[in-house]
């Protein structure tokens, strides 16, 4: 890569959403950016996703930034040709508890909430005969697919001159300087948005913030049979004691309780049971969730076994074909985000909850907005889940 450009106004550590976002909003104020990436291509947490933005039972900081997040999804999707469906969410309530968070859920967020008895479930959702005794559906929510999306952003950031360094591995970061395999790239204004590889250049910093890395379980199926077309990402009850916003609710705990006496080995798995469906009909199943400092390569077979009894029992089919497995990682942490200044002009961005799809783009355009006027600080940004 030699005479290539070396100076820039943003270095961006890491080709993921977050990455891709700080890239985009720098690059919207007529910035000039590089983006360091250490793949051939972002293979990471960003593309290992259901593709839902999750948006309405977000809280706090979060739902500040998944609001900003949602408008960029909807213009990146007539610029940059990401598809995107402004679906809504579905969210199914199996029984009364699950019903009571979200009639709580509703009274707080009004006209964000569409409540649904059983007959209207049952006539929007492809669930079992019986299965549900009503659930809701909230209308701001979009699903994207991860893997196309993350593709075609990185192609319209170079559309709008953005650089890029591909197969480039960061092995420091100071003030003005970002030292990499292929040599030093200087900028006025470092942001490192490596997801949980933070821990990797920053190793001191992740353990003082309670940084470790959680792995998932997932996969893609074709469903048998399946009775209707999954017409927006779909929820269920182990979600209800996840989000922010449902979980906040007085009757989550009654649910959590019930779901953790009645399903032990589930609840030891840490489940998000939901489920998305992409353009060809195959639907993404998921998730499992375990933690630490070193996520082991190894994925039990009793976690995906979970994975495809449960949707065989709430949709009501036949064992579906197992397309594709996969394990996620992420950063995790105490809080929402880790948005952080370590030295002047050397900024970390982070979603550390495993919603970066959902206010990556978000997280980013604050960030952007707070170096441009000045008023980045050394702080710990804290969600309110």
């Amino acid at each position: 890569m030699s005479g290539a450009r070396t100076t820039f106004d943003v270095a961006v550590v890491g080709g993921g959403i977050v990455g891709l976002g700080t890239a985009l909003a720098a690059r919207r104020l007529g910035l000039g950016v590089v983006v360091i990436e250490r793949g051939s291509e972002a293979s990471g947490a960003s593309i290992r996703n259901f593709g839902h933005l999750c948006i309405t039972p977000q809280t706090g900081l979060a739902r500040d930034f998944a609001l900003v997040a949602r408008e960029r999804w909807i213009q990146l999707a007539r610029d940059a040709d990401v598809w995107l469906r402004e679906s809504g969410t579905l969210v199914a309530a199996r029984h009364e508890d699950e019903l009571a968070v979200l009639e709580e859920f509703a009274l707080a967020r009004g006209d964000e909430v569409e409540l649904l008895d059983a007959h209207e479930a049952e006539a929007r959702m492809p669930l079992a005969p019986g299965a549900a005794v009503g659930g809701a559906f909230l209308p701001r929510d979009l699903q994207a697919d991860p893997r196309q999306a993350v593709a075609a952003l990185t192609a319209h950031l170079a559309r709008m001159g953005v650089e890029f360094r591909t197969r480039t591995a960061v092995t420091g970061v100071r003030p003005g300087r970002v030292e990499t395999s292929r040599g030093p790239i200087d900028a006025a204004a470092v942001v490192v948005a490596a997801n949980h590889d933070l821990d990797l250049l920053f190793p001191d910093l992740a353990e003082q913030r309670g940084i470790v890395r959680c792995g998932l379980d997932m996969m893609r199926v074709v469903p048998p049979d399946l009775r209707m077309p999954l017409a927006a990402p779909l929820l269920t009850g182990w979600s209800l004691v996840r989000y922010g916003g449902f979980a906040a609710t007085d009757a989550a705990s009654a649910l959590r309780e019930r779901l953790h006496a009645e399903h032990p080995a589930l609840a030891a798995l840490d489940l998000n049971q939901m489920y998305t469906q992409l353009p060809d009909g195959s639907l993404i199943v998921g998730d499992t969730h375990y933690r630490g400092a070193t996520v082991a390569p190894f994925q039990p077979e009793v976690a995906f076994d979970a994975l495809l009894g449960l949707a065989r029992e709430l949709f009501g089919i036949g064992a579906p074909r197992v397309l594709e497995r996969w394990q996620g990682v992420y950063a995790s942490g105490p809080d929402d985000f880790l948005i952080e200044e370590v030295e002047p002009g050397v900024h970390l961005a982070a979603a550390t909850t495993g919603i970066g799809m959902t206010t990556g783009l978000g997280l980013a355009e604050h960030l952007i907005s707070a170096i441009a006027d000045g008023t980045a600080t050394t702080t710990l940004q804290r969600g309110a889940s």
